[in-house]
């Protein structure tokens, strides 16, 4: 090796610096975004977040007359009960036919997930001040979300690699991932600004993990990782990663929106804060449906991700498999999201069943990427924290 070779391979420590400085930028940016998107969820008008309650108490009342006229009428009714768990009663024009003829009443019980509540109106909750909070949320995290591809981009450019070589440098990059995924969905129009809150919220704790717990020195790689496979399989890894978190926060919402139809369906009455909180979120059939699309567009990806790990694997160390902790727990992870995808297409699984399937898979996928990274020695230790 020639001593160019050798001052080229030495890492640039005033880009690394930048890098260092961009990061913490980004952070600060981002909690200023933190306080705005507080500011959206406080200052948006509580008033108008009456829709959820409002359409399940018309939909109760227009449930009650069929239940009473089968109640009160000769015969015996009939109930059928369709896919799900609790929901409203209702009257087919089948029931009506036969309660003119005297037949046995026929009553049916709508599927879960069908309350037919329409969206609410989200964080800003319709009102012009929070909403103005909100954009400024909004373009703060814009801001942010560039100053830290700027640090990625420079963290790469110290060494001339691909950043992710360490924990640090997979945190960072993850992130910052999770940001743009966001503002994509922002951008296409998507009913997803609810998520800004714990998105940046967990956004601020992942980077101060990183800059403090993680952070290693900018340095070159070791020569298992030098391989175009670094730029294939990490950066899939890392997308469906953000990705997986996305359709996660959109789980956790659906339960507790799900939790909260149902009871004001049944006639609770729910506290203020949970009121003016669950009000805007989307209808948990929304939410249902959101995750389930988030999951199986990226389950895809995190199968090619796989198999790009393994081919790596079969260049690097002369064998595609060999149960490496990491190896294991990814495959854990793809068979976890496997039986969600599954779960949701077999009449008993679907709704809050599928759900705690996702949350599991996810959980899967943090031990993989915390757990194992931190706690658990194998082949792919390399890497560091």
């Amino acid at each position: 090796m020639t001593l160019a070779t050798t001052l080229a391979a030495e890492p640039n420590e005033n880009l690394a610096h930048i890098s260092n400085v961009l990061i913490y930028s980004a952070m600060a940016v981002y909690l200023l975004a933190f306080f705005a998107l507080m500011a959206e969820w406080l200052f948006g008008s509580r008033s108008k977040v009456s829709r959820t309650s409002a359409a399940l108490t018309a939909q109760a009342t227009d449930a009650a007359a069929p239940a009473a006229k089968a109640a009160g009428s000769s015969g015996p009714a009939v109930t059928v009960r369709a896919k799900g768990g609790t929901a409203t009663l209702e009257r087919p024009k089948q029931a009506a036919k036969a309660a003119d003829s005297g037949a046995p009443k026929v009553v049916t019980r709508a599927a879960a997930g069908s309350r037919d509540v329409p969206d609410g109106p989200g964080a800003a909750a319709g009102d012009e001040q929070g909403d103005l909070y909100g954009r400024i949320a909004v373009s703060l995290i814009g801001l942010g979300f560039l100053i830290e591809v700027g640090g990625v981009v420079t963290r790469a450019m110290s060494v001339q690699r691909a950043p992710w070589g360490n924990m640090y440098e997979f945190n960072i990059t993850f992130s910052s991932v999770a940001v743009g995924v966001f503002l994509t969905l922002l951008a296409l129009k998507k009913n997803v600004r609810w998520i800004g809150l714990p998105l940046i919220t967990s956004v601020l704790l992942d980077l101060g993990l990183a800059v403090t717990v993680l952070y290693t020195e900018s340095d070159q790689l070791v020569p298992a990782l030098h391989s175009y496979w670094l730029w294939i399989h990490v950066s899939t890894a890392i997308f469906c990663g953000a990705a997986f978190y996305v359709g996660a926060v959109s789980t956790i919402a659906y339960l507790f929106k799900d939790s909260y139809e149902a009871k004001l369906q049944s006639g609770g009455t729910p506290g203020r804060f949970a009121t003016s909180v669950m009000e805007r979120l989307p209808a948990s059939a929304s939410l249902d449906k959101f995750t389930y699309r988030m999951n199986a567009a990226i389950f895809p990806l995190w199968t090619f991700t796989i198999i790009a790990g393994a081919i790596w694997a079969g260049d690097a160390w002369g064998r595609y498999w060999g149960w490496d902790p990491k190896e294991v727990w990814s495959f854990i992870t793809w068979v976890a999201y496997a039986c969600y995808l599954h779960a949701r297409a077999t009449a008993g699984w679907k709704g809050r069943k599928a759900a705690y399937l996702a949350l599991i898979a996810f959980g899967c996928w943090l031990f993989n990427y915390y757990g194992v990274n931190i706690f658990v020695s194998g082949k792919h230790s390399y890497a560091g924290v």
